[in-house]
């Protein structure tokens, strides 16, 4: 039977004010030892400040931190807890000197022996695919090698939490892929407790066991990230997290767990245990809804099928996103193939469905 992973890291009633504004304000938040936890919401949403007060780099004047049980301050040292974590900044924070000194630095202040300091430096530059460049200065670097050479001096000291601020932030598209991957290997091998806060809901399903939803310096909603994506807590979460299609409308039949919805004066199915008269908001994500340009037969397992029209093809790279007016707006993504196939385009007469269970329902 599997061990269940205890917590590392607790913060309560963390309350951060600015000129008498609220910015911060998070009753509870636990991070389990082991697992990448990430943060998301958009600028602005309390991400920067969290992560400071959680590594204890700015001053908490309400709330405490507890690590591993123990308070920090009151039961151990800020100074012994900051030994302990170390932060990866949306700005690359580098000392003027060379790649090898740069992450080496660490572990001087650690009063690491040379011959670890010379084995650490090392294995983390090659994990992190720059030991080609250990003597080269800083100076020299591009924005990918800095950042490769930051997270190589972060990972070296073995810290118990990591925290990675945006870390990826104004990288171009192949560099910013080819660390993101990088550093998926090095988190599942290591196994190091990573606290990572970003505005990229990919990035967060990527790297993360549990995603933390925030915003306006509040926590939303704290889950795995199927929870997040597929059973979103508010109308917010689910149009951050990607649910195109959210539709208001009244439940009129209920019956068995499914239920009937009327939106717009369309009947939406889906599956849920709202009664009936209830008002909800019906949440589709794009990838859920087939397009097709012929009516579904009856015998198909997806409950909605609507007739609409298409009135915009936007493309975004790998797919197409198509929003189908069918008495409501209902967005679907489709590969370039089929749109070429279905010849899709603004205008075109197309059948959009979805099943049942591709709806999630929110009480209103």
């Amino acid at each position: 039977m599997a061990r269940e992973a205890s917590n590392i890291l607790e913060a309560r009633n963390i309350r951060v004010e600015n000129r008498g504004v609220v910015i911060l304000d998070v009753a509870s938040l636990l991070v389990r030892e082991d697992e990448v936890l990430s943060i998301i919401g958009s600028n602005g949403a309390g991400k920067t400040t969290l992560l400071q007060r959680l590594a204890m780099l700015q001053k908490l004047r309400h709330g405490e931190i507890i690590y591993r049980g123990k308070r920090v301050g009151p039961d151990i040292p800020v100074t012994s807890y900051r030994r302990s974590v170390t932060m990866v900044f949306q700005e690359t924070l580098l000392f003027d000197t060379t790649v090898f000194e740069n992450v080496a630095s660490g572990l001087h202040f650690r009063h690491a022996s040379k011959k670890e300091i010379e084995k650490a430096v090392i294995d983390n530059l090659e994990i992190f695919g720059v030991s080609h460049l250990k003597n080269r200065s800083v100076r020299t670097l591009s924005g990918g090698e800095a950042r490769r050479v930051s997270l190589a001096r972060s990972f070296a000291v073995k810290p118990d939490i990591i925290f990675l601020d945006e870390p990826f932030a104004a990288l171009d598209p192949p560099t910013h892929e080819s660390i993101v991957t990088d550093l998926s290997h090095v988190l599942r091998r290591s196994g190091t407790t990573t606290i990572f806060a970003t505005h990229d809901r990919s990035e967060a399903l990527r790297l993360s066991d549990r995603i933390c939803v925030m915003d306006r310096g509040k926590i939303l909603q704290v889950g795995t990230p199927d929870e997040i994506m597929n059973r979103p807590a508010d109308e917010f979460i689910a149009g951050f997290v990607g649910a195109e299609t959210i539709l208001p409308g009244v439940v009129t039949d209920a019956n068995s767990g499914t239920i009937s919805v009327d939106v717009g004066g369309r009947q939406v199915m889906a599956v849920s245990d709202t009664r009936a008269g209830q008002k909800v908001v019906l949440c589709i994500r794009p990838e859920r809804v087939s397009v097709s340009i012929e009516p579904r037969p009856d015998t198909t397992s997806e409950r909605n099928s609507f007739e609409g029209t298409v009135s915009e093809v936007t493309s975004l790279g790998l797919y197409y996103r198509v929003i189908i007016d069918c008495g409501f707006n209902l967005t679907a993504f489709i590969t370039p193939g089929s749109l070429k196939r279905l010849a899709i385009e603004r205008g075109r007469k197309v059948y959009p469905s979805f099943k049942a269970t591709a709806v999630h329902v929110l009480k209103r």
